[in-house]
């Protein structure tokens, strides 16, 4: 301790802070309080504050006071007697096997006291407890100013760039014995050079609780598992490229310089070869081929077994913890006892007609987002008519690709301002439903908002997958928005590039960004926070001082903070299950990502943030069920890729029906071969509507063009879809009721096959349970029963 370090006590009957030199209270310290210092005199704000700390005061906690040039601090410092009693109120998830008290970790300490803190109510009327509101609270004292800010402190080692006695070296010689915990978070798990070191989640629990300990357990064990997908998705794109010059499709389209195209576009858009889309034909072929369909099931197995797995490890991880079957209501209740011995209990209520107007609310918005994505989809015809008229080579080349990317973009800009919209409005929501429980409000708010971000990250590329290209009509009857634009078409390669470029878009800017954003943000507010403090400070600050300030100037940290890693996680797990037949690098990505994402997290958690409340838990909550939510639409959806979105049906059908190979015959040639040319219609010119356009004649070639070509299976004359269409049609349908019903087939299977508690974690809890009866057992023998001692008495009289 330092010579001019100063610690204040708040003594139990005076205002006036006296002098204290006590070390052991100091180094004790859980809570800091943060208020501004008022220049003129006493007004309402400061009589407040000194009532509010008086019944901290009167609660059983120390206050010490320190200050720098601008506010006040009052270190919170709890009474060992508070822990005594909530010991005693959960026995089973603070007791060892043996029935021994264990020691309440820091966690524990901050968890407590952070409930007593919010709960405490002060008097406006002179000290008068009958004048209590409930309004008058720490909630009313944050919102107008008389506190600033209210957070528990971080341990010293921990803090970035923290020193003790001018040596990093004795940074991690902590008091306590601690020094071993802190030294392994912040050296072993939030640096770099971490990057493929186990976590160390013991320690995690021990400093950030239950609640985070589990969701960088979860996170750890998704990245893990990512491994064998991200390998099959690579082994899928090679298999590709190992037939990227020889497949006959992109052949057919790459040599089709005498196959004369449709426009795309009305009014001066040109007619144009197939061969143009040579590129793009490749491209396809790398993802779109027998190899999506065997690895689309095993992503949607995947899911399944990821969820089982990662079942089993939670259960062991929270039998080693003693909260197998720890409840978060008696949690609650024993808090609230610990607060106020006559509480009383807040029951569960349900309205239905909450429930409905929470419903239609939200319909409304999913309705909007609908709507958002209709504009997109109607920005991409008019970019790529605006591309294609721009008079230069290169834009009207490649008008279709640009338009895609553009759409992509402007789909990721819609997913920023709605994510903030989308926020509000469920928090809204949740505050009509009025949910008993911060938990219960906390899954109802994560319900919520997963449901408006599925829709507005997926209800775009839904339009790729299933829409584009089939709702467009045809030449002399195209489908128009508003009387003007004509709907886009697929490339005669099939729509999946369409769905691959949105895809890759989309996930690797939100994944870049996203990490960017979340990491540089708090970085940049806690620098810009630092170099202001950095000339007004007062430099004879004693080091608990300066300690207590630089959390200060953290990051603001509240309950919605882990909600946001989840949500994000929970989004980059439907971009990798759900369209993964037509994007196979998902899972690379989102694992290339998550070995980033653990560290960054590790690092904004210690070094930006302030310190989170510590929750327990014994799972990661309502996130389980939305991740089986999204496993059964990966099926759902991966099958309707494959069937709809795909043209492996298509070219099955040809293949065995239709082709040189059909009905068996044998043949030398491809049995491929004339596959485009049979999925092509043809349109004479002749026919085009005085308003549709003209040709200038292809000029260049010298000749008249009598007849174009456009993607459909359609008669010359009636436009009416061809016997090929229909067969094409059944194949679809019975291959997605076939691929869905198989592969759920399965997933229960595995579900079944793979418990979701191990044997081991079982047999553990059934000898505890038997050791306890058997203790209980022996007590009851010892204690005489009612009868027992009456029949005692009377006999006793008799004689």
């Amino acid at each position: 301790m330092e010579q001019n370090e100063m610690i204040y006590i708040v003594p139990h009957n005076e205002e006036e802070y006296l002098l204290l030199e006590d070390n052991d209270i100091l180094n004790k310290v859980d809570f800091v309080l943060v208020a501004a210092k008022v220049e003129n005199g006493k007004d309402k704000k400061e009589t407040n504050r000194k009532r509010y700390l008086r019944k901290v005061r009167e609660k059983g906690f120390r206050i010490m006071r320190k200050e720098d040039n601008h506010n006040l601090y009052f270190g919170i410092q709890a009474r060992e007697e508070i822990f005594d009693k909530y010991i005693q109120h959960l026995k089973l998830s603070e007791r060892k096997y043996d029935n021994e008290l264990k020691e309440i970790s820091k966690a524990t300490r901050i968890r407590i006291i952070n409930f007593i803190l919010w709960k405490i109510r002060y008097s406006t009327n002179n000290g008068n407890d009958n004048s209590l509101n409930a309004k008058n609270s720490l909630r009313k004292l944050l919102d107008d100013g008389t506190f600033k800010a209210v957070f528990p402190l971080h341990e010293k080692c921990c803090c970035r760039g923290h020193e003790v006695h001018g040596s990093k070296e004795q940074c991690w010689l902590c008091k306590d014995g601690n020094w071993q915990k802190e030294r392994k978070l912040r050296f072993e798990w939030a640096e770099w050079r971490c990057l493929f070191k186990k976590q160390p989640i013991e320690e995690i629990r021990e400093y950030f609780g239950e609640r985070i300990a589990l969701y960088f357990a979860w996170l750890g064990w998704y990245t893990t598992l990512l491994i064998p997908a991200a390998i099959c998705g690579v082994i899928v794109v090679l298999y590709g490229f190992i037939y990227f010059e020889s497949n006959q499709v992109s052949k057919e389209i790459c040599n089709g310089t005498g196959i004369i195209m449709c426009p795309l576009c009305d009014k001066r858009c040109q007619y144009w070869r197939l061969n143009e889309t040579c590129s793009y034909a490749k491209i396809t072929q790398l993802f779109d081929h027998e190899g999506t369909v065997v690895f689309a099931m095993f992503m949607a197995i995947w899911a399944t077994v990821f969820l089982e797995l990662w079942k089993r490890a939670r259960a062991r991880s929270v039998c080693s913890w003693d909260l197998y079957h720890w409840d978060e209501d008696e949690e609650e209740l024993a808090l609230g006892l610990l607060y106020n011995p006559d509480i009383k209990v807040k029951e569960y209520h349900h309205s239905y007609k909450r429930t409905t107007i929470v419903m239609l609310l939200a319909c409304i918005l999913i309705t909007v987002i609908i709507g958002l994505s209709l504009g997109i989809v109607i920005c991409r015809v008019i970019a790529a008519v605006t591309f294609t008229k721009s008079g230069s080579e290169f834009l009207s080349d490649h008008a279709r690709s640009i338009a895609v990317m553009v759409g992509a973009v402007l789909h990721f800009f819609t997913i920023l301002i709605m994510t903030k919209i989308n926020r509000k409005v469920a928090k809204k929501l949740c505050d009509l439903e009025g949910p008993r429980t911060a938990l219960a409000r906390e899954n109802n708010f994560s319900v919520k908002m997963f449901t408006f971000q599925f829709f507005t990250m997926f209800s775009s590329i839904v339009y790729i997958a299933f829409f584009l290209g089939r709702i467009n009509g045809h030449p002399n009857g195209y489908v128009r928005i508003a009387g003007q634009w004509r709907l886009e078409e697929c490339h005669p390669s099939g729509c999946m590039t369409d769905l691959f470029i949105q895809m890759a878009v989309v996930m690797i800017l939100k994944q870049i960004l996203s990490s960017c954003v979340q990491y540089a943000v708090p970085s940049l507010k806690y620098q810009w926070k630092k170099y202001n403090k950095k000339n007004t400070d007062n430099d004879v600050m004693d080091a608990t001082t300066k300690h207590w300030v630089k959390n200060y100037n953290l990051n603001h940290v509240d309950s919605f903070s882990l909600f946001n890693e989840f949500l994000e996680m929970a989004i980059q797990y439907g971009f990798t299950t759900i369209f993964v037949a037509a994007f196979p690098l998902a899972p690379l990505l989102a694992f290339l990502n998550n070995l980033f994402e653990i560290r960054l997290d590790a690092r904004k958690m210690l070094v930006l943030q302030k310190r989170p409340i510590p929750r327990k838990a014994k799972d990661i909550g309502i996130w389980v069920r939305l991740l089986e939510v999204v496993g059964v639409l990966a099926v759902i959806g991966n099958g309707l890729v494959i069937s709809i979105t795909s043209d492996f049906i298509p070219r099955l059908v040809y293949k065995y029906g239709y082709g040189p190979c059909a009905f068996g015959n044998s043949s030398n040639v491809n049995c491929m071969m004339g596959y485009v040319n049979s999925s092509l219609s043809v349109f004479y010119v002749e026919n085009f509507k005085q308003t549709d356009p003209k040709d200038d004649g292809l000029k260049s070639l010298g000749f008249q063009v009598t007849y174009c070509r456009y993607r459909d299976y359609r008669t010359v004359d009636e436009y009416k879809y061809t016997v090929q269409f229909w067969h094409i049609f059944a194949a679809r349908l019975a291959f997605l009721i076939l691929f869905e019903n198989i592969v759920i087939c399965i997933k229960y299977i595995v579900a079944w096959f793979v418990p979701d508690t191990p044997t081991s974690v079982r047999n553990h809890n059934l000898q505890k349970t038997f050791m306890r009866l058997q203790k209980e057992l022996e007590l009851s023998r010892e204690i005489p029963s009612y009868s027992n001692t009456n029949a005692w008495k009377y006999q006793s009289t008799d004689v």
